[in-house]
């Protein structure tokens, strides 16, 4: 009888306790099953490339929530806002864009101008290359590709970021200082590390326009066969005509290599390295870092990771 109370106690205990467990962590939690979902309760600045957001964190430190709308991989150039970024830069208390026209159509303006928020323009002042294509000009929108550019853009954000919050000016500035000393360690690297490639064999030939200010940094050729901007803005676009002409300058000058990149479609380029000859060398980081986990998941390294392809592949 004693046996058969303490068995009925047993299953009680362990029907009732689970319930027990539950109130308390609900009704003693006041936003109780939803906390594990909600947002930081720091201030959040939303970038809109992998690359601004890169450069933010490491200005911001633990100041700040940064967030970015576009994904790891993901391209600029095309991207359409969803309803979840509008949520986001209307939580924000500043924007942090490239500019130059990187973001398609203006989309990270727009919604900052749309959530009524502050943009910083990371690319300010930086001395823009000009593209032409199909007689039409353009500025160059990937400057970060310059390790000297990409110290503007720190110093631009660090300014935004003092401005918006002064207490903590001297800890965003000692951060910014490390991060430039890291910049100029980068740049030296680089320019030490392509010593191994003959200028004549520098030549570059990649999905789109996005590593000329790379390749005027470094001494690099660079051709791209479908124009600055991979969408259907200015510069896009391949006929029958231009992908002949890329293939036969390939060959006239004895590239040994060409590249795909992470944010861009690699079928082209594998047809035109098919119809010429030649290898893909590997894929480099463009318009976007890498996954979280990946050697490129951040701006010094996707640069370091896009030398050793290149160099790997071109020596």
């Amino acid at each position: 009888m004693i046996a058969n109370d303490m068995k009925n106690t047993s299953k009680i205990y362990f029907i009732i306790m689970p319930l027990i467990i539950c109130f308390f962590t609900f009704f003693c939690n006041p936003d109780g099953f939803a906390s594990s979902e909600r947002h930081s309760e720091k201030p959040m600045i939303l970038c809109s490339t992998t690359q601004i957001a890169d450069f933010t964190r490491n200005v911001a430190g633990d100041s700040f929530e940064v967030r970015c709308v576009l994904a790891p991989g993901a391209d600029p150039h095309t991207y359409m806002p969803t309803p979840n970024d509008a949520q986001m830069a209307v939580r924000s208390v500043m924007c942090i864009q490239n500019g130059l026209n990187l973001e398609g159509k203006n989309w990270m303006a727009t919604l900052a101008k749309d959530a009524g928020k502050p943009i910083i323009t990371a690319s300010d002042g930086v001395k823009p290359l000009e593209l032409e294509t199909d007689g039409k000009k353009t500025s160059d929108p990937h400057a970060w590709f310059s390790p000297r550019n990409a110290a503007i853009y720190i110093n631009n954000i660090t300014a935004g970021l003092c401005r918006l919050d002064p207490s903590i000016k001297w800890e965003l500035e000692a951060r910014a200082r490390l991060y430039l000393a890291q910049l100029r360690a980068l740049d030296s690297w680089i320019r030490q590390t392509f010593h191994v490639i003959p200028v004549s064999k520098r030549i570059l030939v990649t999905s789109h326009d996005a590593f000329n200010y790379f390749a005027q940094e470094f001494g690099f050729k660079n051709q791209a066969p479908v124009g600055w901007s991979t969408g259907s803005e200015i510069g896009a676009g391949m006929t029958p005509a231009r992908f002949k002409s890329v293939v036969e300058s390939i060959k006239s000058l004895g590239v040994k290599a060409v590249f795909v990149e992470n944010s861009v479609n690699p079928k082209l380029m594998r047809e035109i390295a098919r119809e010429a000859g030649v290898k893909i060398g590997g894929e480099l980081y463009s318009d976007s870092m890498g996954t979280e986990g990946s050697a490129g998941e951040t701006y010094i390294g996707m640069m370091r990771e896009n030398v050793i392809t290149i160099v790997s592949a071109l020596k």
